[in-house]
C-alpha cells in the first residue's frame, strides 16, 4: 500500500498544491483616486488607504496605463498638474503587513467629485 502511495505523490502533490493556491478575484473599489505628486498614486475608499505606486518603488500596480489621464475628466488640481478625482476601479488588491496595496488594475471609471464629496464612508480628500 504505500508503495502505491509512494507512486501516486508526484501525480497528485501538484493537484494539492494548486488547491492551495487562490486566484485573487478582481473586486470593485470606489473612491477618491490621488495622484499628489509625480510616481505617487493611492485610492482612499470606505476600507482606508490603497496604495497604487509609490516614486522610486519598483512595486507599482499592473495595469496603470488603465486609469489614463485623470485630470481630463471631473478633477481637483492641487499640486500643479497633480490632484485627485472620484472613480471606480476593477482591481486586485493584497493587505499584509506593510499596508494595502493595489496589485493589479484591469477598469477605472472616472465620476464626479461631488459623487465622492457625498459618500458618508469616505474621509475628506484634503
Amino acid at each position: 500500500m504505500r508503495r502505491i502511495a509512494l507512486a501516486l505523490l508526484p501525480l497528485l502533490l501538484p493537484l494539492a498544491l494548486a488547491a492551495g493556491v487562490a486566484e485573487a478575484a478582481p473586486e470593485t473599489r470606489c473612491g477618491w483616486v490621488v495622484n499628489p505628486t509625480p510616481g505617487n498614486w493611492w485610492l482612499t475608499d470606505r476600507d482606508g488607504d490603497w496604495i497604487l505606486a509609490t516614486q522610486g518603488s519598483d512595486a507599482e500596480a499592473l495595469g496603470m496605463e488603465n486609469i489614463g489621464d485623470i485630470s481630463a475628466g471631473d478633477y481637483k488640481a492641487v499640486n500643479g498638474p497633480y490632484g485627485y478625482a472620484c472613480g471606480c476601479m476593477k482591481v486586485e488588491t493584497e493587505v499584509s503587513g506593510e499596508g494595502r496595496r493595489i496589485t493589479a488594475v484591469y477598469s477605472f471609471k472616472q465620476g464626479k467629485l461631488a459623487q465622492c464629496a457625498r459618500d458618508k464612508t469616505l474621509p475628506p480628500v484634503e
